[in-house]
């Protein structure tokens, strides 16, 4: 069969994107194996009307009420390759299927690079974010820490005090001007320049080179990101660089990218990302797709 859209990646833009061509009655084939970004967190927090909830709990709800549409069918698969054929396009799984359509849209996601330090990738999700807005309201006002990770960090440490009495670990990687310091001091934050050792304890203690431990509710670090998979490149989808890495270059209003008939939302098509941001892209990504099957020659 070949397909109006295939989707690949099934996570909340890609669902939402879905949902729009389900309603519009094409046909569409979801890709995904359920390596959501956020599935290392307990909670979801700042998406209106699921605040709080499971991010496990709110992907199978969407999943059911997506697939209740009977143009839509779903493969628990990852999209290996992807290229371009008479009409439209055909993208390869792991497992060896092959399947064409009309369009298609990459939803595929980021991988986050965490910071090399021990103790850091078990607490990730759990007691170690990056979103003030997705986790700050829960450390109840306790201690926060920032580990730099770029100069963006500072940002970071501005922002944080708002949620808790914040310590800046900058442990190197970036040195606070005299104009900065003064900035940090007149929100109350903490600067600690020593080596970062480890992360131990219940939730995020920071062991410091000399052997000094602060007691930390929640440490928050901005990772770098890359695209997940390799479809973007192998299309030939041009990238943007963003201040944590390069994401797929799209149209703000119809998604599509640098390649006719290929489109992308989502967090592996914005340098910034949560849960609200994605769904939201979706939309306008299942809306621009639905235009260009109308109005578009592939």
């Amino acid at each position: 069969m070949r397909y109006d859209v295939i989707i690949a990646g099934g996570s909340y833009a890609g669902m939402s994107a879905g949902l729009q061509l389900a309603r519009a009655r094409r046909n569409v084939l979801v890709i995904d194996a359920g390596q959501r970004r956020n599935r290392f967190a307990a909670s979801s927090h700042g998406f209106l009307g699921q605040d709080g909830r499971a991010p496990g709990d709110i992907v199978e709800e969407a999943r059911r009420q997506l697939l209740a549409y009977p143009t839509v069918e779903w493969v628990s698969s990852t999209a290996i390759a992807a290229s371009q054929e008479a009409g439209g396009f055909a993208v390869e799984t792991v497992d060896g299927q092959r399947y064409s359509a009309q369009c298609l849209l990459l939803a595929c996601g980021v991988i986050d690079e965490l910071p090399d330090v021990e103790g850091l990738t078990q607490r990730w999700g759990k007691s170690v974010f990056h979103c003030p807005y997705c986790h700050g309201y829960e450390l109840e006002q306790g201690p926060i820490g920032v580990l730099a990770t770029s100069p963006m960090s500072l940002h970071h440490a501005l922002m944080l005090p708002d949620w808790g009495p914040t310590t800046f670990f900058t442990r190197g990687v970036f040195e606070p001007d005299a104009e900065q310091l003064e900035s940090l001091a007149r929100r109350g934050v903490v600067v600690v320049p020593e080596r970062v050792e480890r992360l131990e304890g219940e939730r995020a203690d920071v062991v410091l080179a000399d052997g000094r431990v602060v007691a930390i509710d929640g440490l928050f670090v901005l990772p770098r990101i890359q695209v997940a998979g390799s479809l973007a490149a192998s299309l030939g989808c041009a990238l943007e660089d963003g201040p944590f890495g390069a994401f797929i270059q799209a149209d703000p209003m119809t998604r599509e990218t640098s390649v006719r008939g290929v489109f992308a939302c989502g967090d592996a098509a914005m340098p910034f990302g949560s849960v609200a941001l994605a769904v939201g892209d979706g939309v306008r990504a299942g809306s621009g797709v639905h235009r260009s099957l109308i109005f578009g020659a592939h």
